[in-house]
């Protein structure tokens, strides 16, 4: 009996000294040494396997160590040894979190509150379930419980901090900005000045064009060297979002120079020179931008945001089979990749295939719901593909005394992303009021257009246009055909034909005559701002007449927004007769001039623009005459689906009668989408639901 107890005595007295040894593994448990504490407590199991303690503790190194299936496999041992337990199912529950298990985790910490709602891990660990689950409302609840449990405990502030930062860009995402930032600030008063917190109030101020606060936070978060150089990221970038581009370019050289004593610092690093690359883009210097991407491709191969500024350069240059496979390659490294999907939608777009558009746009929302610059794209879809109506009234008059009045309505019906179909119909009507001679119109047509790739369209028109005048009433046939290429980047060419008749005045329609119009159009774009557009047109008349008419346009944009351009015209026409008692009909015509345009960008809700050009011109052998035309729009979206506007025009230009013609028109356009969305949108629902 003696025996039997000083045995006893013994076990209890060595398992109370390996529980003084065991400090040592505790504390590297508690300081985050987890390699030393796993090896600790390994030792230990190999003399003691059945220790309960030193078996927890080795499953918690193991599963901090990123072994969270073997820690679930060791806790899930323990809770059936030890059923009642509640520390072990502490650990079992907090393994399951580790191997990211948030919905069993959720059902087996809402078991622990219930059986003990005063413990703080309990309460805390479904928290922090509730949070990774996107739980956010229900996580800052039971966050805020933990707290009451152990006011001011740094483990439940920090995981409140990341409640609300998850939280706030839900708040976001749903344009709850005023709540976000509410919350937001709250995390302030916890931990001034952090970080995160501020890069998130900037984002929504950036968003919501709030820049004057979006700044103030960026000057608030650089308190230290390197923190500055990502203020002055944000800054570039707000100075872009207030067209202020060199600016921009400004703030961002600014952050490369600090760079210098943080080049250790990858995702910094990249981040600086992504915003410096962007902002050489945004001024188009694509020389430079080019070579600072080929340097940093050299020191980080493979990487998806070097992979992005190189699928951006090719957007900026037109050069959209470079982005296409970028956006690739960036796809390939991470399929969830935000850059990946949102750019090789938009990089569809620009090649031409808006169904693969629509794909991505889908797949961005599939992984970051409700994001603004998807959903914006996905709108801007399906209004280029949503049926609309527009209506025009015109009203004409010139120094000839010849007066017009005009309404025609025109309708587009795209059946698919390729295919589309328009009709149109023209009612004209024309007097001189000088001879009292009267003429009208009635014009309507079918026309089809059809896109073959991203390169190569075709469009074809058929219709009927009948005219009654004072001595003649017939009835012609109208066409025209169009085949339009993309032969290379920046480059535009449309090969075409043309049926019409001569209808600016009354005279002229009595006369039926057609028109068998074959012409060119050539448009060469640059990526430093200059353009040349030239057409030709070669025209065979049922009078027996010929007109070679050429026209060429060198211009340069000097502003983006809003649009500024200014360059130089040149048009020369020849006829083969002259029959000036009926029509203008030069055997030479030359005419040079200067001209300026002003206009507003496609997303403005008013939308204006205003040219004007000053110029002189030469018909024949006649003495040169000064020439001015100038023309304005002004209106306004009243809704995504209908639009509005007035304009005017001015010109005093030779055209249908001799020089010293002077010509002016003035009139209304209204144009409705009379669909809400396009009629193959049941084929667009099912990219959607992909």
């Amino acid at each position: 009996m003696i025996q039997k107890v000083l045995l006893s005595l013994f076990v209890f007295i060595s398992f109370i000294l390996r529980s003084q040894d065991m400090q040592e593994g505790f504390t590297f448990l508690e300081t985050g040494d987890y390699k030393k504490a796993e090896t600790f407590f390994a030792d230990i199991l190999k003399e003691y396997p059945e220790n309960k303690t030193a078996k927890l503790c080795y499953g918690r190194a193991v599963g901090l160590l990123g072994g969270t299936v073997e820690a679930v496999d060791i806790f899930t041992e323990l809770k059936e040894k030890y059923p009642e337990d509640f520390e072990i199912k502490l650990n079992y529950a907090e393994s399951l979190l580790w191997d990211k298990q948030f919905t069993a985790a959720e059902s087996y910490y809402e078991k622990l509150v219930v059986e003990n709602p005063s413990s703080f891990p309990g309460v805390l660990g479904y928290a922090n379930t509730l949070s990774n689950l996107k739980k956010y409302s229900q996580a800052l609840e039971w966050v805020n419980k933990a707290l009451s449990l152990q006011p001011g405990n740094a483990n439940a502030l920090i995981s409140r901090k990341f409640v609300r930062l998850g939280y706030a860009f839900e708040m976001s995402q749903n344009q709850n900005y005023k709540d976000a930032l509410e919350l937001l600030d709250e995390n302030l008063i916890d931990f001034p000045a952090d970080k995160n917190t501020l890069l998130n109030k900037a984002n929504i101020y950036i968003v919501t064009n709030q820049f004057s606060d979006a700044k103030t936070v960026y000057k608030t978060l650089a308190s230290t060297p390197k923190d500055s150089i990502v203020a002055l990221n944000g800054l570039a970038l707000i100075a872009h979002k207030q067209f202020k581009d060199k600016e921009a370019l400004q703030q961002a050289e600014k952050a490369i120079k600090k760079l210098a004593k943080h080049k250790e610092d990858k995702d910094l690093v990249l981040s600086t020179y992504e915003r410096y690359i962007q902002a050489l883009l945004w001024n188009q210097k694509y020389k430079l931008a080019r070579n600072q991407i080929q340097k940093l491709k050299s020191k980080f191969p493979n990487e998806n945001r070097v992979f992005s500024l190189e699928a951006t350069y090719g957007m900026y240059t037109s050069d959209f089979g470079v982005s296409l496979d970028r956006y690739r390659s960036i796809l390939k490294n991470e399929t969830s990749s935000f850059d990946g999907n949102l750019g090789i939608a938009n990089a569809y777009r620009a090649s031409g295939n808006d169904m693969k558009a629509y794909e991505y746009a889908f797949a961005t929302l599939r992984f970051y719901p409700k994001q603004q610059d998807a959903e914006k794209l996905i709108k801007t879809l399906k209004i280029s593909h949503t049926p609309f109506v527009e209506k025009k009234t015109s009203f004409t008059f010139d120094n000839g005394d010849n007066e017009a009045f005009s309404i025609s309505l025109l309708s587009e019906i795209p059946f698919s992303t390729r295919f589309k179909s328009t009709v149109n119909y023209t009612y004209r009507t024309t007097e001189n009021t000088r001879t009292n001679v009267e003429a009208s119109s009635h014009d309507i047509s079918l026309g089809a257009s059809y896109k073959l790739s991203g390169r190569i369209s075709l469009l074809g028109k058929l219709g009927v246009n009948t005219s009654e005048a004072i001595t003649t009433d017939y009835t012609q046939i109208t066409a025209e055909g169009i085949v339009t290429i993309k032969p290379f980047k920046l480059q535009n060419l449309d090969l075409g034909y043309r049926r019409e008749l001569q209808n600016f005045n009354a005279n002229l329609i009595a006369r039926e005559i057609v028109m068998n119009n074959y012409f060119l159009n050539y448009n060469l774009g640059t990526n430093f701002n200059l353009g040349w557009y030239t057409q030709y047109i070669y025209t065979t008349q049922t009078d027996d007449n010929v007109r070679n008419l050429l026209f060429t346009s060198l211009y340069y944009s000097f502003l983006k927004r809003p649009v500024v351009k200014a360059g130089l015209n040149y048009q020369y026409i020849s006829f083969k007769n002259q029959v000036p008692e009926i029509y203008f009909s030069p055997g030479t015509f030359n005419l040079g001039e200067v001209f300026a345009e002003l206009s507003s960008t496609s997303d403005n809700k008013w939308i204006y623009s205003l040219s004007a050009a000053l110029g002189q011109q030469f018909v024949d052998e006649e003495e040169a005459s000064t020439t001015f035309r100038a023309e304005g729009k002004f209106g306004y979206r009243f809704s995504d689906r209908f639009i509005g506007n007035l304009y005017g025009k001015y010109s005093n230009i030779a055209s249908a009668t001799a020089a010293g013609f002077e010509f002016a028109e003035f009139g209304f356009k209204l144009k409705w989408y009379f669909l809400k969305k396009p009629i193959f949108d049941d084929k667009i629902i099912r990219l959607q639901k992909k």
